[in-house]
């Protein structure tokens, strides 16, 4: 794809041109016309623009954007970073997560924002730091796929924001279904680290998903959605529901994963507990009898003679014997 320059704007992660099944990169697009220019067969032109609003020369130029409602230019620049959506007269304009990238160690599981807005010929997205569904977006549109509105854009970002959802969302799956026959074939623990940072992975895609949810359903019941987007959001909202449903089965068996390692737990408390308190029994007659006669006191039984510390080893032995016996007879060691 060869660029084509215009005059300086905002700063560009990427952006596109669409016409039919033709795409084409540009460099720094501001101006819509020099991309309208290339277009010119196309009765409907798109041109979406990827912005990086940690520069502030792209602010300059969402605020300078009078073609943008001030709502939608409010959304893409505000400090607000929960998840919203709303519709200012033809364009639609949301906030939505994804986990941010660095490109060093790849994905993260840090969650940043990602704005966007669908206007007539014009698709925005912006983000402070780079994220992950961009990427995958980006990667779709070099492989051939070609949004040509604002309904087709929408399903890429959302199902590109989904992709990567569900690949986190399998990988968790398989930790934890090996996690689980580790415990319950082999009698292995998995480690509580990865345990907690699974849950803690999970809880976030939970929250991602469902603002992503909320922000559709908001969609949905706005009277002002354009109707070539209704359909589209109401497809999506769908599948963002299923995926969350998955995300909450992932969560539910974490929880019986935890429930199932406590309960082995307990369970060697209690017959470490069991095992010390069947000694305790035993040796304390055997303590009390040994007590007795270590006691500094005149006239102690078998004080005088050959055998008297075997007599009193010999009580401090029966006593614990009988203890023993008593414990048995009661069912304590398994016995009648």
């Amino acid at each position: 794809m060869t660029p084509i320059a215009t005059r300086p704007g905002p700063h560009l992660v990427w952006a596109f041109a669409f016409s039919g099944l033709d795409a084409w990169a540009i460099d720094r697009p501001v101006d819509p016309d020099a991309a309208v220019e290339r277009t010119a067969s196309s009765p409907q032109p798109l041109l979406w623009l990827h912005l990086n609003l940690a520069d502030q020369s792209t602010i300059r130029w969402l605020d300078a954007d009078t073609d943008l409602p001030a709502e939608v230019r409010e959304l893409l620049v505000g400090p607000d970073t929960h998840a919203r959506a709303l519709v200012a007269r033809d364009c639609v304009a949301c906030v939505v997560h994804d986990f941010e990238v660095d490109f060093a160690a790849g994905a993260t599981s840090r969650v940043g924002a990602l704005r966007f807005a669908l206007c007539p010929g014009r698709i925005l997205t912006a983000r402070h730091h780079p994220l992950h569904a961009a990427d995958v977006i980006r990667r779709r549109i070099d492989a051939g796929v070609r949004p040509d509105g604002a309904a087709a854009a929408l399903d890429l970002i959302v199902t590109s924001i989904a992709s990567v959802a569900a690949k986190t969302a399998a990988e968790l799956a398989a930790g934890v279904e090996a996690a689980e026959d580790a415990l319950l074939q082999d009698d292995f623990e998995p480690d509580a680290k990865t345990l907690a940072s699974t849950r803690r992975q999970a809880k976030q895609l939970h929250r991602q998903l469902g603002g992503l949810r909320a922000v559709l359903a908001r969609l949905e019941e706005d009277e002002d959605l354009p109707d070539d987007l209704r359909p589209a959001v109401e497809r999506l909202a769908q599948r963002i529901a299923s995926l969350e449903g998955d995300v909450r089965g992932i969560e539910g068996d974490v929880r019986l994963l935890r429930d199932e390692l406590d309960l082995q737990a307990a369970r060697r408390t209690n017959a470490n507990l069991y095992v010390l308190s069947i000694l305790s029994a035993l040796l304390l007659p055997a303590t009390l009898v040994t007590g007795f006669f270590g006691m500094n006191t005149s006239a102690l039984p078998f004080e005088s003679g050959s055998f008297g510390t075997l007599a009193a080893g010999a009580v401090a032995a029966g006593s614990a014997f009988a203890v023993y016996l008593w414990l048995r007879a009661k069912g304590f060691l398994g016995g009648g």
